[in-house]
């Protein structure tokens, strides 16, 4: 639970901290910081591929920035979280069980197949969210300001985040009621 929270707390606060130190530190140092990021995703190995191949991605990241001694590796990390997360719930689409339902099954709970549908439509939504999340923190990446950069994948994602969960908490009301599930 505590790796849980650390991981969330250093992936959220990952932008401010690049964007306060870069002009303070060299990029190879604040590749420390990207480090800490993949270490605290460690004890997601054993559950999820996407968590593998987010720590491989990092840990490349890290070293062309140590490398190159340049900033541009460590503004990619937002956009390979995105990229691992639209992977994730996309393979699932696959599957018969959606990420999204089965990240409400944890609760034990059984569905309706109408339910499931549901779910499935909401990790659709979900990709949709990181394919577009993940090209504007590329772009903001290759061609805006630090500033703007941290601006967006630092807080903007994060209210866009807000919003979609939400919104679909709403629609889900809405479709239970609808439905009597």
């Amino acid at each position: 639970m505590l790796s849980n929270v650390v991981a969330v707390a250093v992936t959220v606060l990952y932008p401010l901290a690049i964007w306060l130190g870069h002009g303070r530190f060299e990029p190879r140092w604040l590749a420390l910081l990207l480090l800490v990021a993949a270490a605290a995703r460690l004890p997601a190995l054993k559950i999820s591929a996407a968590a593998r191949w987010s720590v491989a991605g990092a840990l490349v990241l890290v070293g062309c920035a140590v490398w190159s001694n340049v900033l541009l590796p460590l503004k990619l990390y937002p956009v390979l979280v995105n990229v691992a997360l639209l992977v994730a719930f996309s393979a699932s689409l696959a599957t018969p069980v959606s990420a999204i339902e089965r990240m409400a099954r944890l609760s034990g709970e059984q569905f309706a197949p109408i339910a499931s549908a549901y779910m499935r439509t909401v990790t659709k939504v979900w990709c949709g969210f990181f394919v577009f999340n993940g090209a504007v923190a590329l772009g903001t990446a290759l061609w805006a300001s630090d500033a703007v950069w941290s601006l967006y994948t630092g807080l903007v994602s994060y209210i866009l985040m807000g919003i979609l969960f939400g919104g679909e908490f709403l629609v889900r009301i809405r479709f239970k009621r609808l439905h009597h599930v």
